[in-house]
């Protein structure tokens, strides 16, 4: 099954550090989903689409997935 790139709005806190951690996700602008938790966070490739990017591991409700942020804009794998 193909995957491709579909690009998000998220909703992120930013520390005094400068480093962003997403909270909620807007899918299709349709559905909301709030992150639990951020398990990971490095760059890594987008394996189902290509590219680099840096890779948020997080977990959503008991699912466990990635979300990933390219020069500021957001983006999931899906089918």
């Amino acid at each position: 099954m193909q995957k491709r790139k579909i690009f998000v709005e998220v909703i992120i806190r930013v520390d005094e550090e400068g480093n962003n951690y997403p909270e909620c996700i807007f899918f299709e602008r349709e559905r909301k989903y709030f992150i639990d938790k951020v398990i990971d966070v490095r760059r890594a490739c987008a394996t189902k689409t290509g590219g680099t990017a840096m890779r948020y591991t997080v977990r959503i409700g008991s699912k466990t997935t990635y979300l990933f942020e390219d020069e500021g804009k957001w983006f999931v794998e899906a089918s």
